[in-house]
Order: structure tokens, then sequence, then C-alpha cells
């Protein structure tokens, strides 16, 4: 069965860096919507960002545009978000997800994947 575990997450300071890790297991991902979102206690889940795994299309939220950059590495099965410049309203739970549902159109908005498979999640924070 599909498995995706993140890491990477951490303590910083406003305006610091980090980058998260998702590696897939249990399933190839060819041509589908693999996406980042996160959730804060008391607070509904927010997608950040997504990615086709068969081309370049990427999504982003408007807030995120500019400080954070999804990519991915197919051979690894690995998802990646780098995050810059990282503000105190940054501080969530971060989780990975996945539409096992192959996509030929190259377009991932949150509709396709925030509530696919998702992972344990792991924690930002920053203050």
């Amino acid at each position: 069965h599909v498995q995706l575990v993140e890491s990477g997450g951490g303590s910083v300071q406003p305006g610091g860096s980090l980058r998260l890790s998702c590696t897939v297991s249990g399933y190839t991902f060819s041509r589908n919507c693999l996406g980042w979102f996160r959730q804060a206690p008391g607070k509904e889940r927010e997608a950040v960002a997504s990615i086709y795994s068969g081309g370049r299309g990427t999504y982003y939220a408007d807030w995120v545009k500019g400080r954070f950059t999804i990519s991915r590495d197919n051979a690894k099965k690995t998802l990646y978000l780098e995050m810059n410049s990282l503000k105190l309203e940054d501080t969530a739970m971060y989780y990975c997800a996945a539409d096992t549902v192959e996509t030929y159109d190259g377009v991932c908005p949150p509709a396709r994947w925030l509530f696919g498979v998702s992972g344990q999640g792991t924690q930002v924070t920053v203050s």
C-alpha cells in the first residue's frame, strides 16, 4: 500500500529556511498530483503547493508564491518543499499528499490531492 513519510521539519526564527522531504513507497507516481498541505491547531487543512509527477505543472497558494518552492525527484520517489523567508504564521504541521488516480492534463489544483493519501506530518515552528 502507499506510504508517505515526511521529514525535515523543525524550529526556526522568522526569516529562516527549511527543506521538507516526503518519501513515497508502495506506489510509483507517473502521472499523478503530489502536494503539500498544512494544518495548525484548530484550523482546517490548507493547501500549500502541488506538482505534477509527469511534467512541470505546479500550483502555489497565493500567500506562498516567491517564498516556497515545490519539487520532486521521481527516481528517488521523493517530494520536496523548500521554504524560505518563514513567518510566524507558517507554524503548522506540514503534510505531503498524493492523488493515486492518474491524470493526463498536468493540472493539479488542491481538489485533486488535498484529501488524498497523506503522511503523518512534520512539525514546522517559526518563533
